[in-house]
């Protein structure tokens, strides 16, 4: 039972890459088109909307409430773009991804991550 905070700090790092390599992947080296795209898929509103969907319709229950969990526990941050429901959720999923992470699991890891991906590209399903 690691810290949410804690497995959220791993997890924002993780999925950073991630969405990097993704970013380009997609639309090559160019560095101000890299950052501009990969601000799409981390800021807190897209990991809010896709964490919302990924317990509706892909998580496993340990993984549900692990972001229930990591949803209310009390933190002392404040986001400077996001209100404070959409915050929780987004370091929900970050916490996610740091549990997956940590816990080697690679495969499920990378599951969650190319399904957030999709969510998140979806332009209107909300």
């Amino acid at each position: 039972m690691m810290n949410t905070t804690a497995l959220a700090f791993i997890g924002d790092a993780v999925y950073e890459v991630y969405i990097r390599k993704h970013v380009m992947d997609s639309i090559g080296a160019n560095a101000n088109k890299l950052h501009r795209a990969a601000v799409g898929y981390v800021c807190a509103g897209s990991q809010a909307k896709a964490v919302k969907r990924l317990m509706a319709e892909f998580l496993t229950e340990e993984e549900t409430a692990l972001v229930k969990r990591a949803r209310n526990h009390k933190i002392s941050t404040k986001s400077r773009s996001a209100d404070a429901v959409t915050y929780k959720l987004a370091t929900a999923f970050e916490a996610l991804i740091g549990f997956l992470f940590l816990a080697e699991e690679q495969q499920r890891l990378e599951q969650v991550i190319f399904r957030a991906i999709e969510i998140i590209e979806e332009k209107d399903h909300e």
